[in-house]
């Protein structure tokens, strides 16, 4: 049996390396929430956690500006949420993060990574309100498109949610009613992707 892998060397460059895989695919799967409220609420969960996981340097404004600034550069500017700095541009690109430095870095569990656990010790951080749901729910579609990068076939939302209550001792819940994204539709994109990047490289070889 041949098990087919996507390796790292197979994907897009990230944007900023610093942060690595996991964010950006939450900044990517936070341009495709279609409402505006749930963007804001996914937003500002998503730069809570980059602040917690690359130390930053400044007060607390400067701080907010570089982290929103670099939530829309991975974005590519193409992001349409509230923010409470002035709406970054490519003229204020904000600077890269100091290189990640933190144990473990380089560890992994199973397909999710250490990345995921330091979401998931965060998420376990915030008071129980809207913020920390949407939070979990993030994670939830991160850890269902880790899932399906190394099995290529489904993965149903109770052995997620099964995954995050154990990955958390408990303290963390996936509502059975969250609306994950489809495995047919995860699946979908990723070929997509395959696809561009197999035009993309006999273009290459073209030349």
């Amino acid at each position: 049996m041949v098990v087919e892998m996507t390796y790292n060397s197979a994907r897009r460059d990230l944007v900023i390396p610093e942060y690595g895989r996991t964010i950006q695919e939450m900044v990517d799967h936070l341009k495709s929430i279609a409402d505006k409220e749930e963007r804001n609420k996914c937003a500002a969960a998503i730069v809570s956690v980059m602040g917690s996981v690359v130390a930053q340097e400044g007060d607390a404004d400067e701080v907010q500006k570089k982290l929103w600034g670099q939530l829309f550069l991975m974005a590519g500017y193409d992001l349409d949420v509230d923010c409470p700095v002035e709406r970054p541009t490519p003229e204020s690109r904000s600077e890269a993060p100091d290189r990640l430095n933190y144990p473990g870095a380089m560890s992994r569990l199973g397909h999710y990574g250490q990345l995921t656990r330091d979401l998931i010790e965060k998420a376990k951080t915030y008071e129980e309100g809207e913020e920390k749901a949407a939070l979990v729910v993030t994670i939830g579609n991160l850890m269902k498109r880790h899932f399906l990068t190394w099995n290529k076939n489904t993965v149903e939302n109770a052995l997620i949610r099964e995954q995050i209550k154990e990955m958390s001792e408990g303290a963390l819940t996936l509502p059975e009613d969250a609306e994950l994204v489809s495995s047919a539709e995860i699946l979908k994109s990723k070929r997509k992707t395959s696809d561009a990047l197999d035009r993309h490289r006999g273009k290459k070889r073209k030349r």
